[in-house]
């Protein structure tokens, strides 16, 4: 029996979403690559700076691995690279001496961040050809991808 044609249109639909959301996610992780690259990091230290220069204060290398879905032991091996790279110091926390905050190095930073700028432009263009309920959409589908992706994380930790 041949399918409604809102049936075959979705059916369809979900299979090019399949497609290109491997792509995008192929794109993206090769992108992440190619700017750690210019960097001089690893991918994952990457993204560590970019969760650290979300956060509003210093943050303790635990902080780190719930960011990260790291090991306390791998949070602590990425601080170290980090550190030795000059983008983060480590101190003792003033009010609790026990403590150990990593804090970012705001000239390190800063460059990271001029690195972002200089592609920001084009992003920015891209955005800008969609409308403000299409721009809505894009923020739900990202935030939905982030607790989705942090689930599917831990469930393949627990096996």
């Amino acid at each position: 029996m041949p399918q409604k044609p809102s049936a075959a249109r979705r059916t369809a639909l979900l299979a090019e979403l399949s497609t290109t959301s491997r792509r995008y996610m192929a794109a993206y992780a090769l992108f992440n690559q190619a700017v750690a690259d210019h960097l001089g990091l690893h991918p994952t230290d990457l993204q560590c700076l970019n969760l650290l220069g979300l956060e509003a204060a210093p943050v303790t290398t635990g902080r780190i691995a719930e960011l990260t879905g790291l090991t306390t032991g791998s949070a602590t091996r990425l601080v170290d690279r980090l550190e030795r790279a000059g983008y983060v110091t480590r101190a003792r926390d003033t009010a609790d001496r026990r403590r150990v905050l990593v804090t970012t190095v705001p000239a390190r930073m800063a460059e990271f961040g001029a690195v972002w700028e200089r592609l920001n432009g084009d992003w920015a263009a891209m955005f800008e050809a969609y409308d403000d309920d299409e721009v809505a959409l894009l923020i739900a589908h990202m935030r939905r991808t982030v607790e989705l992706s942090a689930a599917q994380a831990a469930r393949l930790r627990e096996v």
